[in-house]
């Protein structure tokens, strides 16, 4: 019976807050992804997964100067020279294409470029997906088309995704994406036969279900914005088989973040001095450097429109 052991990483946001000729000197938490990024992947530098499947958002944009797209791929790329194969999926980031698509050459990776399916007979699988699409929701029986997958033909057949999918859910207030054009319906899916779905662009880790088919979202390494502060950070170790698929939650070290406003800044000297810190200004007349200045050089803190 086919056994598979996949690693699942997602949304890793390469270059966020990683400016180039930076104008303000802080501490930049772009250095804080790329370590849970490289982080998430020292299972499959110690050879303990058979594959590592990246769902999308490799970059935090499209434009992008090629050295950091150099940066990115290098953790996969030392995955790839270890012999670990690696999938990645475009995502809306790097609108649906990896630029500078020389750099991620490599025979060990493999990119869903377009809708396609990837066999590994000697694991008894096929992978099949394609990079993020706008209309995946109304287009999706023609992009499983497109794939050239067969059902059935493999003991294990996974689809890697950067989509919404119905019953997806995020943010503070616990949004939950329905049915439309960028979003795929679970009954879609359901009726495929597939063994897996393993798709990145939700930031949240979560696990759904359509039908018998679990939908893993593995979340992102490291929180994006306001709305994840109560969210952990990881990625998901998987083993598959025909019959059964199961997983686990792998937690990264995520720096806490606090959104305080104008009136509570006496809170500032209890917090972590690595908390991130978004302060609503209110009335009071602050600004973004008066604040750093009140707080250990460790501390990323700035000024923000209120999230709830």
């Amino acid at each position: 019976m086919p056994s598979l052991r996949v690693l699942l990483v997602a949304d890793s946001h390469i270059g966020l807050d990683l400016p180039r000729r930076p104008r303000i000197a802080r501490r930049r938490r772009g250095h804080d992804f790329l370590a849970s990024f490289t982080r998430a992947l020292a299972p499959a530098r110690r050879g303990e997964v058979d594959l590592v499947v990246h769902g999308g958002d490799l970059l935090y944009r499209s434009r992008v100067p090629a050295e950091l797209v150099q940066t990115a791929m290098a953790p996969l790329l030392d995955v790839a020279e270890r012999g670990v194969p690696v999938f990645l999926v475009p995502g809306n980031h790097e609108r649906s294409a990896i630029p500078y698509p020389l750099l991620v050459r490599h025979p060990g990776v493999h990119v869903f470029d377009r809708p396609r399916c990837y066999d590994l007979p000697h694991h008894g699988a096929s992978l099949l997906g394609w990079p993020f699409h706008r209309r995946a929701g109304h287009n999706f029986d023609a992009l499983m088309k497109q794939t050239g997958w067969v059902r059935g033909s493999s003991p294990l057949n996974l689809l890697c995704l950067h989509q919404a999918v119905e019953g997806a859910r995020v943010g503070t207030q616990d949004f939950e994406f329905r049915y439309g054009h960028e979003v795929i319906r679970r009954r879609d899916l359901a009726r495929q036969g597939l063994t897996a779905v393993l798709s990145g662009h939700i930031h949240r880790g979560q696990v759904l279900r359509a039908g018998e088919t679990p939908v893993l979202y593995p979340g992102s390494v490291e929180r994006t914005s306001l709305a994840e502060r109560l969210e952990p950070k990881g990625y998901l170790r998987l083993r598959i088989t025909p019959e059964r698929v199961t997983w686990r939650f792998v937690e990264l070290p995520a720096r806490p973040m606090v959104c305080l406003e104008a009136h509570q800044l006496d809170r500032l000297a209890t917090l972590d001095p690595n908390a991130v810190v978004r302060v609503r200004p209110g009335d009071r007349p602050l600004t973004a450097a008066g604040l750093r200045a009140r707080v250990p050089g460790t501390m990323n803190i700035d000024l923000v429109r209120p999230v709830r």
